[in-house]
C-alpha cells in the first residue's frame, strides 16, 4: 500500500497541515472537561457522581496521552516547539510519562509494525484470548494490580505508561512529580485535595483498562498482523461518540489511517479515512462499530 496510490501532492499537504490553533483547542478542552468533572464532584459528592466521573476521568487520561502521541510525532502544533513543552508538561507528565523516550520507543513500533520485531507485539499478539483469559486481565486492571506494577516501573526506570523505552535519567521522573504535586495543590487550594486521590485511583485502576482495551483494539486478532500492509496488520473502530469520549479520544479510533500516513494530525485522521474510502483503498477491509463488536471477535469463548 502506497501513499502515491491514493494521494497526490495536493492531498498530502492537506492531510499534513498542522494548525496550531487546533491544538490547542484539544488540549485546552481536555482540560476544561477534567475542571468540570473535578467541579460537579466538589458540588455534588457521592457515588452517583464519583463512580462516573471516575470512568470520564480515564478517558481524559486516555486523551491526555493520545495527545502526548501527536507530539512524539510532532504532528499536533505547527510551532515545533510547542509540541515538546506542551506534549511533555501538559499532556505526558500529567499521566506519568515522559515525552522524548516515548517518543523514541513509539515511532520503533511505526518502523517495525508488521513484523515480528515490532516492540509492542506482547500488548496484542496473543489474541484472541479466551473470556477466562481476558477476564483475568480486566480484574488485575480494576484491582489496581497493573497500575502499581507499571508505577513501581516508572519510579524504575520505565518511561510511562504506553512505552517500552526507559528514561536516560531521573530528570523525567522528577518532571512527573512535580506535575503531579501541582495538580495535588490546585485541587487542594481550591477545597477539594481529596480528589487527587481520585485522580491517582482512576490512573491505577480504570485507565489501565481502557490503555488495554485501545491496544486491543488497534492491532489484536487483525487480518494478519505480521503484513506489511496497514490494512492487515492495523484496526480502525468506527465507534459511536459515547464510546469515543472515553476509549477512542482525539480521533486515536483512526489507527489504521494513522499507520497508513504518521504525518497527518490527529484532528485530520476522520477527513483521510473519508478520502480513502472514496478511493476505494479500504475495500473489503473489516470495519468495526464499536467496542462491543471488537470485544466479541477478540475475546472467544473458548
Amino acid at each position: 500500500m502506497k501513499i502515491s496510490d491514493f494521494l497526490d501532492k495536493d492531498d498530502i499537504a492537506r492531510f499534513t497541515a498542522k494548525s496550531d490553533a487546533r491544538a490547542w483547542s484539544l488540549v485546552l478542552g481536555n482540560w476544561l472537561m477534567i475542571a468540570v468533572i473535578f467541579a460537579v464532584i466538589a458540588a455534588f459528592p457521592g457515588p452517583l457522581t464519583i463512580l462516573p466521573a471516575v470512568v470520564l476521568l480515564a478517558g481524559r487520561q486516555l486523551g491526555l496521552s493520545v495527545l502526548m502521541h501527536e507530539a512524539g510525532h510532532r504532528t499536533l502544533f505547527a510551532t515545533p516547539w510547542l509540541n515538546d513543552v506542551v506534549g511533555q508538561w501538559l499532556c505526558g507528565a500529567p499521566v506519568f510519562s515522559d515525552l522524548p523516550s516515548y517518543a523514541r520507543g513509539h515511532l520503533h513500533h511505526h518502523r517495525q509494525a508488521g513484523t515480528r520485531d515490532d516492540p509492542d507485539l506482547p500488548n496484542y499478539a496473543a489474541y484472541p484470548v479466551s473470556r477466562e483469559s481476558f477476564r483475568r486481565k480486566v480484574l488485575r486492571d480494576l484491582s489496581g494490580q497493573t497500575g502499581l506494577k507499571l508505577l513501581g516501573s516508572i519510579f524504575r526506570g520505565a518511561s510511562g505508561v504506553i512505552s517500552r523505552e526507559t528514561r536516560n535519567s531521573s530528570l523525567p521522573l522528577l518532571r512527573q512529580l512535580c506535575v503531579q504535586l501541582l495538580l495535588f495543590l490546585v485541587l487542594f487550594l481550591s477545597g477539594i485535595g481529596w480528589a487527587y486521590l481520585l485522580w491517582l485511583g482512576t490512573f491505577l485502576t480504570v485507565f489501565m483498562l481502557i490503555i488495554r482495551v485501545r491496544q486491543v483494539a488497534e492491532h489484536a486478532a487483525v487480518p494478519d498482523l505480521y503484513h506489511p500492509d496497514p490494512r492487515m496488520n492495523t484496526r480502525t473502530v468506527e465507534a459511536p461518540w459515547w464510546q469515543r469520549m472515553v476509549f477512542a479520544p482525539n480521533g486515536v479510533n483512526y489507527h489504521l489511517e494513522h499507520h497508513f500516513m504518521a504525518s497527518v494530525p490527529c484532528y485530520r485522521l476522520a477527513a483521510l479515512r473519508k478520502h480513502l474510502k472514496q478511493r476505494r483503498a479500504l475495500d473489503g477491509v473489516p470495519v468495526f462499530q464499536g467496542y462491543g463488536q471488537l470485544l466479541r471477535h477478540t475475546v472467544t469463548s473458548g
